[in-house]
């Protein structure tokens, strides 16, 4: 009996620790799977889609770390680094470039921009300690706003990019057929059966950057710039500069949502400017509240879990659920469970240091 009691004590305080919300998807995502045969869905193919969408997002959802381990909290203002990745993309197309090469330059181009946006990005929110939450959404807002108009006036030539009855402006969506479209999703791509495709070449992708982000969190920096979020007084009594972590995490944050928008454009297969940037960091941040993490503290095997978790609903939904009632809910479940695990988090009782 009281070993019972022992298993039913630590089953409650798994639950409690990794969230009844959580289980709850993890478990309505297992019933997805289960049910798609019942209703006509071929889980081969609707498997081959959660992967195609974890490589497409999954280096987007790696941006959250950094600045939640510096206690810098989520990363509203991930558009900043869209947008620099969008430059290096156009500039990258502007000299017609195309295949590995151009995906690659793509990457090389958006870096000066990601740095330079996230070094004023992080500087501003050690201005508000305390509400950076708030301001990184009205910076992010605001940095894409400011781009609705730059891409009006910047002097791209190149016919596929630009309005073709005016000669300029760039186009709201630009297609990447014949540049680098699914690049990394055919790279090394492995066919099992008439339907099932692994996209060897995104998820690669994905490993690499998580190695390298594993890397950073381990070195000397990457270790001040944790201890500046767990305990930012003993980290600072250790001879840490705590604002200079604190724009550290934002560049890194920034470089890397620069890399996860190329990654997605390649799987997508377009370029979208203009107010598409708007809301890409909500997904973001729902994955990798979903795959456990907290507002102060993030892994890469929260990035991983809930990553896959989040595009496993955004795959099946339509099709399992739709099949069922004979309608498209996908919408509004993805809303719910993004806005939803986004509340969660920021109403859920953690215990912060200051």
């Amino acid at each position: 009996m009281s070993d019972g009691n022992t298993l039913n004590g630590r089953i409650r305080e798994f639950a409690a620790d990794f969230g009844w919300p959580r289980l709850i998807i993890f478990f309505f995502v297992v019933a997805l799977f289960i049910t798609a045969p019942f209703v006509g869905v071929r889980v081969d193919n609707s498997f081959k889609d959660v992967l195609v969408r974890f490589g497409q997002n999954g280096v987007m959802v790696l941006a959250m770390v950094p600045m939640m381990q510096a206690g810098a909290g989520l990363n509203f203002g991930l558009p900043v680094g869209i947008i620099a990745g969008l430059l290096g993309s156009t500039l990258a197309m502007q000299l017609h470039l195309t295949g590995f090469a151009g995906f690659f330059m793509a990457i090389v181009f958006s870096l000066p921009f990601a740095v330079l946006f996230g070094l004023l990005y992080g500087m501003l929110l050690n201005k508000v300690k305390g509400e950076e939450m708030t301001i990184a959404m009205y910076v992010g807002f605001s940095t894409v706003t400011f781009m609705a108009i730059m891409w009006l006036i910047l002097p791209f030539t190149n016919p596929t990019m630009v309005w073709g009855y005016t000669g300029q402006g760039l186009r709201t969506t630009i297609t990447l057929d014949g540049y680098w479209a699914r690049t990394l999703n055919n790279f090394l791509a492995v066919k099992i059966g008439p339907v099932f495709e692994f996209p060897t070449g995104s998820v690669l992708f994905f490993a690499l950057m998580a190695f390298i982000m594993w890397l950073f969190m381990r070195s000397r920096t990457g270790t001040a710039l944790t201890a500046v979020g767990s305990n930012p007084d003993f980290a600072r009594a250790g001879g840490v500069s705590v604002p200079r972590m604190r724009v550290i995490s934002v560049v890194v944050s920034t470089v890397y949502g620069a890399v996860g928008i190329l990654v997605y454009q390649q799987s997508f297969g377009f370029i979208q400017l203009y107010q598409a940037p708007l809301f890409m960091a909500f997904p973001a941040v729902a994955a990798v509240l979903l795959g456990g993490a907290s507002v102060n503290k993030a892994t890469i095997l929260h990035v991983v879990v809930g990553t896959f978790l989040f595009q496993s609903i955004l795959a099946m939904t339509p099709s399992v659920i739709n099949s069922i009632l004979r309608t498209d809910m996908s919408e509004v479940i993805r809303i719910l469970i993004s806005n939803g695990m986004i509340i969660y988090a920021l109403t859920r009782k953690t215990k912060v240091t200051k």
